[in-house]
């Protein structure tokens, strides 16, 4: 029997609490957790992690193995050679539950090392509840007790500026570091409490926002004995995830310092505005997801992977990538180059089984938040519509007839625009021209009537009818 993951069995470096975590997820073990232990090996950040469980669950802690767990990082790496890459990491050094351990808590705040709180709480987290007290033990909503804890802090200093903390939450929602600011101010208002807390809020702390990245599979059920054999001990905690990470922080440049980057070669960049960051993720990486969906699974296609061994896919994601998605963004052409390449690579990560019709789920909406901005841009920039992102727009109206030369498609949307699409049904054989009209032309959708572009109509109307009348494979433009 192999032994236990934990101190005892696998001694290993332990690092001072500097930083504390709300969430124990997958996710911030296999991104956030993985980045600092690579930090703190690779430069004197010298950082010790305590997790603060932010839900109520009996869920076994990471106490059970002294905090350790291992990652193993798979996928294509930058020469282009599938990589396994088990850590084990040493950075966490215990984990506390907010609602069984709240004073516990508490004193986490009166430590005069910490310096550092991260956090994912998934996109529901970052919310803000009326019914929340400042006397619950602990409130509900997680800027709530951020707010408590911040302002035991305040307490236990006397308002010392050099106390104040550098807040990094990970929630996948836009400009998350300043909605989180305006909650923990908002709870402080509400609650009345002291209005110096609300300078040393502003003055003291620093909340950033964030663009994180990575795909974190999580525990390997399916995989599990196999790693652990292969590992030589168990471990309850493993965390699986692609290889490709990325990490953009809204914030001063002396976070850099904060973070030692200047001693270490990591994909985290610290920026005056995510925004651009954002577009490109949106763009490059969701853009191609969106305009692939249809394409390969119409050809027969059904994971990400098997997409991009195809050769003809293959091509239509790169032309469409380079040729319309990259020339409407706005950062170093180099630096979007590299993240298409990037993107690629993922794609093809031999680890991730990525279904299509999984990813297919309110397409409709995705291509209009992930890919209509570039139309747009294209089709001003170069007085003609994209060649690429239009094949796409045409594969999913028929995609969304909901069967392909027989073949039932199973469509996930909102019912109102599936209604609309079983109305239009007969248009399929007898008016294409008149359903791409009808399509083009949900201003409730697209916010704009999308037959005034110039030339747009009759280009998806000659796809779809190619796409329609012929195997799909034989009209995917190829240059």
């Amino acid at each position: 029997m192999n032994k236990l993951l934990n101190r005892q069995n696998f001694p290993g470096p332990a690092y001072p609490e500097k930083i504390l975590q709300f969430g124990e997820g997958n996710f911030l073990r296999a991104f956030v957790d993985w980045i600092i232990d690579n930090l703190n090996e690779k430069t004197n950040f010298n950082s010790g992690i305590t997790i603060v469980r932010p839900i109520d669950t009996k869920q076994p802690k990471l106490n059970e193995q002294d905090g350790l767990y291992t990652t193993v990082i798979r996928g294509i790496n930058e020469k282009g050679v599938a990589v396994a890459e088990p850590k084990i990491i040493y950075s966490v050094n215990r984990e506390i539950s907010v609602y069984q351990e709240f004073n516990e808590y508490l004193k986490c705040a009166e430590n005069p090392e910490l310096e550092f709180i991260f956090s994912n709480t998934t996109e529901a987290g970052i919310t803000f509840s009326d019914k929340d007290k400042f006397t619950d033990t602990p409130p509900t909503t997680f800027p709530a007790k951020l707010t408590v804890f911040l302002y035991h802090r305040f307490k236990h200093f006397n308002g010392q500026k050099k106390q104040g903390l550098i807040i990094i939450p990970c929630e996948l929602i836009d400009y998350n570091g300043e909605k989180l600011k305006e909650y923990v101010i908002k709870y402080a208002k509400l609650w009345n409490l002291d209005p110096h807390f609300i300078n040393w809020l502003n003055d003291a702390n620093t909340f950033c926002s964030t663009l994180v990245d990575r795909i974190v599979t999580g525990y390997p059920k399916d995989e599990a004995a196999k790693l652990e054999q292969e590992l030589g001990y168990q471990d309850k905690f493993l965390d699986t995830a692609e290889y490709f990470y990325l990490f953009v922080i809204q914030g001063p440049n002396w976070i850099r310092d904060k973070l030692k980057l200047n001693d270490v070669d990591m994909n985290i960049l610290v920026v005056d505005d995510i925004k651009p960051y954002k577009e490109r993720k949106v763009g490059i990486l969701n853009g191609a997801h969106t305009a692939m969906v249809p394409v390969a699974y119409l050809a027969g296609i059904r994971t990400v992977g098997d997409a991009m061994a195809n050769q003809k896919v293959e091509n239509f994601v790169k032309n469409l990538l380079n040729k319309e998605v990259i020339p409407t963004l706005s950062l170093d052409k180099n630096e979007l180059n590299q993240f298409a390449s990037d993107v690629l690579n993922r794609f093809k990560n031999p680890f991730i089984k990525h279904e299509l019709i999984a990813i297919s789920l309110n397409s409709l909406t995705k291509f209009k938040t992930r890919l209509l901005p570039q139309l747009l841009t294209y089709s001003q920039k170069f007085n003609q519509p994209p060649k690429y992102i239009t094949f796409a727009l045409s594969a999913l109206i028929a995609f969304y007839h909901g069967q392909y030369h027989g073949e039932k498609i199973p469509l996930t949307d909102d019912k109102h625009l599936l209604d609309r699409f079983d109305t239009w049904r007969p248009l399929y054989q007898s008016d294409v021209r008149k359903l791409v009209s009808n399509v083009l032309g949900m201003t409730d959708h697209w916010e704009k009537d999308l037959n005034t572009i110039p030339e747009l109509t009759d280009l998806v109307t000659n796809n779809l009818k190619a796409i329609l009348t012929n195997d799909i494979k034989t009209v995917i433009p190829q240059n």
